[in-house]
């Protein structure tokens, strides 16, 4: 069987002009990065302004697992099939991040004949987005303790400097460093974030234009005085660097589908340590552009659809139509406690006794007033029964179970989750509202997405995090959302807990104030920002052909 890096290299792709004018922009309006994928000007986009804005239908997922669900996979599938039944729809994705292609995960453009492409390019560094963030927020890392160097004329509390450095490549060694050896400047502690997790990387993606991107990068508090008070990216005059850093990258990047639909990828949040969704520009765009716009977010619905509902609707004001939650029979067999090695086999009670975490996470996108729908992504070892259990089991809460085979149909086999997604928004009456108000203390609010939606009996927030969370509001931020970084494998913070754990408690171990994305961190349990590789990493198997191509990227 030919892998998604030789499927996509099969089909001929269009130029990216043609591309560009079946979504309604003009050619003057793009900034062409070779042949095959463009940046959409600022001036374009501001001309859209009044455009009524289209219905944005999310993809999300269950918890994922080893067997694979293919979220992203479902999102390209669906908006294929959408435009392939007439319905004109633009695609807005994430970029993939160089960590997980080089460590387990792989490629993150899709698979099969459901890719964005040009694959190799877009998993690798694309248009340098990544990059352009990887480097302005090493730049505001390199201003303070240059500032720390030449006598810390702020005041700066060595004690409290809350800024560390980003890579976007998983190296579990940089977790924790030492800077200033060798007499370069005051010996401290520091450490690296992976390029996802920066606040750089979640505020580009929170901006409405570069007015708001300057503004948000002078807001982000990189340290404390003694007094408590705070030192910002503008009171080290990093700002402007950071944001001339930024300019091309914040314009929304324009590629295809293997079927030519439109495809806007920009941004790429982990929605397990940050907020887990595309750029806010990119998804606005997108809206002004087309009737129905598909987007992701990461992970599972428990963190990718939570944050997209809490953060990004509730800050960009956007208002989704419908929800689609991606499952597998495959996966489904794991939560319900199957051996990897006996998923090929029929198990039937397995499948029923996963099909519980299914069932949280659709009953979770209800609770935000949302119209939810189940794809069920198939496998050819799926059988009748398997499939047949969870219909029942979805119909009987009132909900419709699509099964698909866009992998290997690509439009044609997510042609009846097009129909149902169409059913959906044509029915009207979404009433979508967040799970908690503004104005509800941090600590509760962090307490309500952990009962609510993590199923969590209790919350632990020991005192010093309590204080934390009150000098924030004190601070003036007490009416932010709240962005819980914890495993994306279960609904608890412990990674081996899968299906639909009841009974445990969720601890708090830290908090972060992210002012210039304008949400608190709350860190659940051993979440790490900075990812470490696996014993044998996806790179191993990346490499060049004999005629010079990459090989081994999917």
């Amino acid at each position: 069987m030919p892998d998604d890096l030789e499927i996509a290299r099969r089909v001929r792709l269009r130029p990216i002009a043609e591309i560009a004018a079946r979504a309604g922009i003009p050619a003057d309006a793009i900034e062409p990065y070779g042949k095959f994928k463009a940046k959409v000007g600022f001036d374009f986009i501001a001309s859209l302004a009044d455009r009524t804005d289209g219905a944005l239908v999310l993809v999300t997922g269950i918890n994922p697992t080893a067997a694979g669900e293919g979220k992203t996979t479902t999102a390209i599938g669906l908006a294929d099939a959408l435009n392939a039944s007439g319905a004109q729809t633009m695609l807005c994705l994430r970029e993939p991040s160089l960590g997980p292609c080089f460590g387990v995960k792989g490629g993150a453009t899709g698979g099969g004949r459901a890719q964005v492409a040009p694959m190799e390019e877009i998993n690798l560094h694309f248009t340098g987005d990544f990059h352009a963030i990887t480097a302005a927020n090493n730049l505001l890392a390199a201003m303070l303790d240059n500032h720390l160097h030449y006598g810390n004329a702020l005041g700066i509390d060595m004690r409290r400097i809350f800024w560390r450095r980003a890579l976007d490549v998983n190296d579990r060694s940089l977790r924790t460093t030492v800077v200033g050896l060798d007499g370069n400047g005051p010996v401290r502690e520091d450490g690296f974030d992976i390029t996802a997790a920066s606040e750089v990387m979640a505020l580009f993606c929170l901006a409405r234009d570069l007015p708001d991107l300057e503004a948000r990068l002078a807001r982000v508090i990189v340290a404390e005085r003694r007094d408590g008070s705070p030192i910002t990216a503008r009171d080290l005059r990093a700002d402007g660097a950071m944001a001339a850093l930024l300019r091309d990258a914040l314009m929304p990047n324009l590629v295809q589908t293997l079927e030519g639909s439109p495809a806007l990828v920009h941004g790429g949040p982990f929605a397990n340590i940050a907020h887990g969704c595309n750029s806010v520009m990119a998804t606005r765009l997108g809206l002004k552009l087309a009737p129905i716009v598909v987007t992701e977010a990461g992970f599972g619905a428990d963190l990718g659809a939570e944050k997209f509902f809490d953060i990004k609707c509730r800050l960009a004001g956007l208002t989704p139509a419908a929800a689609v939650v991606v499952a597998t029979v495959r996966a489904l067999k794991l939560h319900g406690g199957a051996a990897k090695q006996t998923l090929g086999r029929e198990d039937v009670a397995a499948v029923e006794r996963g099909i519980a975490n299914l069932a949280w996470h659709v009953e979770n996108v209800k609770k935000f007033g949302v119209k939810v729908l189940v794809a069920l992504n198939e496998f050819t070892s799926d059988t009748a029964e398997e499939i047949g259990a969870v219909k029942r089991a979805m119909a009987a809460r009132g909900v419709e179970t699509v099964p698909c085979t866009h992998w290997a149909d690509g439009a044609a086999g997510a042609a009846g989750l097009a129909r149902a997604v169409l059913d959906r928004i044509g029915e009207g009456g979404a009433r979508f509202a967040p799970l908690y108000p503004e104005e509800m203390p941090l600590a509760e609010k962090i307490r309500t997405v952990a009962r609510e939606i993590y199923r969590a009996r209790e919350v632990a927030i020991p005192a010093a995090v309590a204080r934390r969370l009150a000098a924030f509001e004190a601070a003036g931020f007490a009416n932010v959302p709240v962005c819980i970084a914890k495993t994306q494998y279960s609904f608890s913070a412990d990674p081996t807990l899968l299906g639909a754990p009841a009974g445990h408690v969720l601890p708090i171990r830290a908090v972060r104030l992210s002012a210039g994305a304008g949400f608190v961190v709350a860190l659940a349990g051993e979440i790490l920002t900075m990812p470490g590789l696996p014993r044998v990493p996806a790179a191993e198997q990346i490499g060049l052909g004999p005629d010079g191509m990459v090989r081994g990227l999917f």
